[in-house]
């Protein structure tokens, strides 16, 4: 390290590069190290193309990287997802930072917005992204929309958003955060924030999975600058680095770099055992531009992109955790499953099996009706634990005044928003007992109505410090019928997506050693676990793509 002399930071030229090189600079700073900015162009700022087009690998490092070894500079900052998962000879990360919200942003010009659909994308929108891990997912959940090529750095992609010449784009939530980028002057909507300029939605990415390390910044240096190494140890995130080290490996696994159609989140979690516990989800679809042989639809071949396949694992340990992920998925053999819940139209979860090869029969075993109600209190908030509760609610009462709507997760609040509403709360735990506490925190003493089944097992509720401000109210009941359609009773996978379906189930039929278990939700697991019966996975979220995660991934 260079005594009493400011070090060089090599960073690329655009905004978003160089607020980066900023932030680490200010880091530097805060641990006495004086530094200084020195800009590199590198292949990625030069040619144009998607990056699915771009040959190799690093091409927004590369430059970068190269003067680094030949001392040029002394250290670099990388978007860590840019970097090529192989190690570069003489280099090594020396910190990295906190991560920014590793989510994906959709912005949407407000003349096409749709609230009612998914994303509240109009239908057929055209939607900006030259990523292919991102063109997969968005055409898995709206095969309607048409992906069209976008380049440039951030604030070039709005303005081309803005001139309409795309109804919607989609790029990393962080970069936009970053930059706090607002209207031009001039424009309809001057001087405010994108996010209010246009319709923003934050897109988890437990739901669209991210690339993996995004949101994260790399500081990297040459292996022989030891003190320098040292130095950087007091501004490294270890949590951070440890999880984006899981991500990475399994892009490295798959030898891929930024071109791949991969999407890895890793986070680690307490569990209620006070273990730590790594989560893992990744979106894998074939390699890009899809082989003709491996399209399986018209629609597919249109776009030239297949179906992504979803998976959700777990583990104590980190040691072996990413090998052990991609021996699964590259071992992945397709199943014949039982779907304790009819089919819907346009089922996402019905796709995404056929996606993968498996075999699909779709039918509940137990019907629903309505029950008529009065609500005769006003409350606060009014929170649905079931797509069924929202269905019968708002069959009978369809307007709810000033209450603001909570949902035990993204599924339910997807047949709220098909209702004409939206939630301002959404569940996102597998584990029904942590919505509940993390909505009482949300709403203290507000007086909350729970529209409901008969013999609801109200696990929110009872998370609620005041049982004076809980409204109990049936809209609906169930009515149990066991007998299966399906002549061919040998499904190789169940999955229970209810405790009343687990119970009618097993009141004519039983379950052969053979047959693998999925459960959605805790208390449709502890519902097996009274037949006896121990769920091999249980669904991460309460949707389907939980499901079809847990399914895909036993």
């Amino acid at each position: 390290m260079k005594k009493n002399k400011a070090l060089i930071i090599g960073s690329r030229g655009s905004d978003l590069a160089l607020w980066q090189a900023n932030f680490v600079l200010s880091e530097l700073k805060k641990i006495g190290i004086p530094a200084e900015i020195k800009i590199i162009k590198t292949q990625g700022d030069v040619v144009q193309l998607g990056w699915d087009k771009l040959e190799g690998k690093g091409f927004f490092t590369k430059e970068i990287e190269d003067a680094l070894l030949n001392k040029e500079i002394d250290l670099a900052v990388h978007s860590h997802k840019d970097l090529p998962t192989g190690k570069s000879k003489g280099l090594i990360i020396g910190a990295v930072s906190e991560r920014e919200d590793p989510s994906e942003l959709l912005l949407i010009n407000k003349n096409v917005v749709d609230e009612k659909e998914k994303f509240f994308l109009k239908k057929n929108a055209r939607i900006g992204t030259s990523s292919a891990r991102r063109k997969t997912q968005i055409l898995a959940w709206r095969e309607d929309v048409k992906v069209e090529d976008l380049r440039g750095n951030v604030p070039t992609r709005i303005q081309k958003l803005r001139d309409h010449k795309y109804d919607a784009v989609l790029i990393a939530n962080a970069g936009v955060a970053r930059l706090d980028l607002k209207a031009p002057a001039g424009s309809p909507h001057a001087g405010t924030s994108v996010y209010e300029e246009f319709c923003s939605l934050i897109l988890s990415p437990k739901e669209f999975i991210p690339a993996p390390a995004q949101g994260v910044l790399a500081i990297q240096v040459r292996e022989e600058d030891n003190d320098l190494i040292g130095k950087l140890k007091e501004i490294n995130c270890q949590g951070v680095s440890e999880t984006i080290g899981i991500e990475r490996k399994i892009l490295s696994l798959f030898e891929g770099g930024c071109q791949l159609p991969l999407g890895v989140y890793c986070e680690k979690e307490e569990n209620q055992e006070g273990e730590m516990i790594y989560k893992v989800r990744v979106a894998k679809a074939e390699n890009f531009p899809v082989p003709q042989k491996s399209v399986k639809t018209t629609k597919e071949m249109s776009q030239g992109i297949s179906y992504p396949k979803y998976f959700y694992f777990e583990s104590r340990k980190e040691e072996g955790f990413a090998e052990r992920i991609v021996d699964r998925i590259k071992g992945f053999k397709p199943s014949s499953v039982f779907i304790s819940r009819d089919e819907k139209r346009d089922d996402f979860l019905k796709k995404g099996l056929l996606a993968s090869g498996c075999s699909v029969t779709f039918q509940s075993l137990i019907e629903t009706k309505p029950v008529p109600f009065k609500i005769r209190n006003r409350p606060d908030w009014i929170f649905f634990s079931s797509k069924n509760a929202v269905k019968y609610f708002f069959s009978q009462h369809p307007e709810i005044g000033p209450a603001k709507l909570g949902a035990v997760g993204r599924a339910t609040a997807d047949e709220i928003r098909k209702c004409g509403k939206r939630a301002e709360f959404i569940g996102n735990s597998d584990d029904t007992r942590m919505t509940g506490k993390k909505f009482s925190a949300l709403v203290g003493n507000s007086v909350v109505l729970f529209p409901q089944a008969k013999q609801s097992m109200k696990t929110i509720q009872l998370q609620l410090p005041r049982r004076e401000n809980v409204i109990d109210i049936v809209v609906y009941e169930t009515i149990k019928n066991p007998e299966f359609k399906s002549e061919d009773k040998n499904f190789e996978v169940l999955v229970f997506t209810s405790p009343s379906n687990v119970e009618t189930f097993f009141e004519k039929n039983k379950i052969n050693g053979n047959q693998k278990v999925v459960a959605m939700g805790d208390s449709t697991s502890n519902a097996l676990r009274k037949m006896g019966v121990r769920a091999n996975k249980m669904a991460p979220s309460f949707d389907d793509l939980g499901l079809l995660m847990a399914v895909l991934s036993l």
